[in-house]
């Protein structure tokens, strides 16, 4: 929940009173202590949905009659389309058990039934990977987080640096033989296109005119 950016937490009728403070529950939460502090726990699904105008239920719909299943990226779309009448509905999902899931009668509670779109012959999921798969695609719904990029963007090379180093390969393409100076036809031009379209960083002519070096310094003698 804290990864995506979520804190209000509801349990209805824990197995264990003190679920909130046990050391298990501390040390899974992994630096989510805050969660658990603001957490709630209530006697009925009724008292957790207090003031929910829209409760998702994570479970299948029962056989007989309920509501109606829906992927939750498509549904999630709409619920948080800013083009819809005001004002924006109080959004819940309703997770069952770890062991038993949600009952018939929990499910019918809700508006809608979200069905993740797994493989059809094996679609088992644990409750924390149902959690965090829906908490994903509810962020993604409200706008999501920017990426924070690890590395600062690389100062790409100036037209006179790329022309230095052309100026460097021809010298050098020269000296081992490949580039006839009496014909040296398109050859360089066409270099020239192949390095604005690779968008060269300044640290990549420095590699490339140290190649240029290091092949110059292999060169036979010239016999002039």
């Amino acid at each position: 929940m804290k990864v995506m950016g979520f804190a209000d937490l509801v349990l209805v009728q824990p197995r264990f009173a003190d679920v909130l403070s046990q050391e298990e529950t501390v040390a899974l939460a992994s630096g989510a202590a805050d969660i658990l502090a603001r957490a709630r726990i209530v006697d009925t699904l009724d008292a957790a949905l207090a003031g929910v105008t829209h409760a998702c239920a994570t479970a299948m719909t029962p056989r007989d009659f309920g509501p109606p299943t829906v992927a939750p990226r498509q549904h999630f779309a709409t619920l948080a389309d800013p083009a819809q009448p005001a004002p924006a509905p109080a959004v819940a999902f309703v997770f069952g058990s770890e062991r038993h899931g949600l009952a018939n009668e929990d499910v019918w509670r809700c508006h809608t039934c979200l069905s993740i779109p797994t493989h059809p012959d094996y679609g088992s999921l644990n409750l924390a990977q149902a959690v965090q798969l829906i908490a994903y695609d509810w962020r993604m719904a409200l706008g999501g987080f920017a990426v924070q990029p690890r590395t600062p963007d690389a100062a790409l090379a100036g037209a006179d640096e790329v022309a230095g180093a052309l100026a460097h390969w021809q010298r050098t393409l020269e000296a081992i033989g490949f580039l006839d100076p009496v014909a040296p036809k398109k050859l360089m031009p066409r270099l020239n296109q192949l390095l604005n379209r690779a968008q060269l960083t300044r640290e990549e002519v420095h590699i490339l005119r140290g190649i240029a070096r290091a092949a110059a310094a292999t060169a036979p003698a010239s016999k002039d």
